[in-house]
């Protein structure tokens, strides 16, 4: 069953399902998806003591860590790396699906990402770490 979206971009229930519990189960906060609605975001803004102040973390994470779910938000679809004129650069930005996941927590009375349950952990571990196709 595909899902019609205002955006018009088509994805499957599975996809959004799966790119929405990646986002709930990351360890970002909401404010980060919604500059990167705007502008791309650099990791060296993200890791570290920066993430916290600029409230994209609730704790100091550090680079390797960040990139490395940064990294799953891309195989999932939320996210995409930006590009200039010399190839990849470390900034990253929302794609469509991820633009459509965000505006609709924007529209939720809550500030913040809803927590993720332990059943969307284990199957975010799962996808995650051994490729299962769930």
């Amino acid at each position: 069953m595909l899902l019609l979206t205002r955006h018009s971009m088509e994805y499957p229930a599975r996809t959004i399902a799966r790119a929405n519990r990646a986002l709930r189960c990351a360890p970002f906060d909401l404010d980060l998806f919604v500059e990167m609605q705007f502008s791309s975001v650099a990791l060296s803004a993200i890791a570290g003591e920066a993430g916290v102040e600029h409230h994209y973390t609730l704790k100091v994470l550090p680079e390797f860590a960040v990139e490395h779910h940064l990294l799953w938000l891309i195989q999932v679809g939320v996210l995409r790396r930006e590009v200039d004129g010399q190839g990849l650069t470390d900034s990253f930005r929302l794609t469509p699906l991820g633009r459509q996941l965000v505006e609709r927590w924007q529209h939720q009375s809550s500030r913040t990402l809803y927590a993720p349950t332990w059943g969307d952990r284990l199957l975010n571990f799962l996808r995650r770490w051994l490729r299962l196709p769930l």
